[in-house]
């Protein structure tokens, strides 16, 4: 009987990978995951949102990284619907330059969303991004966002 080679934890493919997930917060918004790669993994809901649960959510993402000294983040905006400008404008003036300055966030793989309104608010973020030292990659399928991700040290 032949004996499988282990494969190691950037080598899982993604449904393994989602087997040991840990959930760390979620409400009405969205889902933060502590993945086994070393990284988080925020999946957006789908549906109407109320600012505060939506910032509530964005604030766990920024403490989930100073815990764990993690600055990679996989964000699935598939069922996410657009931005408010009050919320788009929030995360450019607040919380994209914490979450970077502050608390070690350094790439973003998205994979992004169907809705047009909610891709052209990314827009915005990625080019604030840019100033701060960021780097945002959008992506149409979360099996090469995750292989990115992982290849980003």
């Amino acid at each position: 009987m032949a004996v499988r080679p282990r494969l190691a934890k950037r080598d899982w493919p993604v449904d393994m990978t989602a087997a040991s997930r840990t959930i760390y917060f979620k409400n009405n918004v969205g889902c933060l995951w502590e993945e086994p790669g070393g990284y988080l993994r925020l999946d957006y809901h789908n549906g109407p949102r109320e600012e505060a649960q939506f910032r509530a959510l964005l604030t766990h993402v920024r403490q989930a990284m100073q815990r764990h000294g993690w600055s990679r983040l996989l964000v699935n905006q598939q069922q996410m619907n657009a931005l408010t400008p009050s919320e788009e404008s929030w995360m450019i003036n607040e919380w994209l330059p914490q979450a970077v300055l502050e608390n070690g966030y350094r790439y973003g793989a998205v994979i992004v969303a169907h809705d047009v309104f909610a891709r052209l608010a990314m827009t915005g973020i990625v080019l604030t991004s840019r100033k701060l030292g960021h780097t945002y990659r959008n992506f149409e399928h979360e099996k090469e966002a995750v292989d990115w991700l992982l290849a980003q040290k």
